[in-house]
């Protein structure tokens, strides 16, 4: 690839992977692998959950979802050892690709002629790879900078998706505990010192976290108490 080539692809993926959060993100992410990509028809992502489990998010077609999870039951295939084992896997030839006897052929049913898997993410609860999938033989013999730099790009665009998402959540959760003590404060007559003091003895007395309690009580759920009072 020309230089003036991987500038203006690294201009494109950039305005594909805009700012957002984590859902949006993962969309973003396999739409610009098929937009700017050399031989994409299509793409998905896989994440392998903390228990194993592997899951196909955000498939720019709905057939990849079959088409993964078939390469997550026969444990074969570029995009579960993306997933799993090797960070990145191609497979221009899947037909003739004897690493994929018993997967190569659902691939070829479905059109798939050439695959690859580039792990995008390694996190303590789970890691993450792009599934890139071509209709033309010999595609993604050589990747490049440009996967690289795809790579990099996404990496950071999940990183911030990740921190918004976390911001989002913690701020979620703030103005739960913030409408249970109010709650606690209406109920009991108290001040709100006295109201989250009970709340934190209450999380403490049936041993769960004061998030959920507060989301119990604002949902009306939580009914016993322990026996002091605020």
């Amino acid at each position: 690839m020309t230089d003036d080539r991987l500038v203006e692809a690294s201009r494109r993926l950039a305005a594909a992977l805009k700012p957002g959060d984590l859902d949006a993100t993962l969309s973003n992410i396999t739409a610009a692998a098929v937009e700017v990509l050399p031989d994409v028809q299509w793409s998905s992502l896989t994440i392998k959950h903390a228990d194993g489990r592997l899951e196909t998010v955000a498939p720019t077609h709905d057939m990849l979802r079959d088409v993964d999870a078939a390469q997550y039951e026969l444990q074969e295939g570029p995009c579960y050892e993306a997933a799993v084992d090797t960070v990145h896997v191609t497979a221009p030839h899947l037909a003739a690709d004897e690493r994929f006897p018993r997967y190569a052929p659902v691939a070829l049913k479905a059109g798939i002629r050439a695959q690859a898997g580039i792990r995008l993410f390694d996190a303590p609860e789970s890691n993450g790879a792009l599934n890139l999938y071509s209709t033309r033989v010999g595609a993604f013999e050589d990747l490049g900078i440009l996967s690289d730099l795809f790579a990099h790009q996404s990496a950071v665009a999940l990183d911030y998706a990740r921190q918004v998402d976390q911001l989002k959540a913690a701020v979620q959760s703030r103005q739960l505990i913030g409408q249970a003590v109010g709650m606690v404060m209406e109920r009991y007559q108290v001040d709100e010192a006295r109201a989250f003091g009970f709340l934190t003895r209450l999380s403490s007395h049936e041993n769960v976290k004061l998030r959920i309690l507060a989301e119990r009580l604002v949902r009306g759920e939580e009914q016993g108490a322990p026996s002091d009072s605020p």
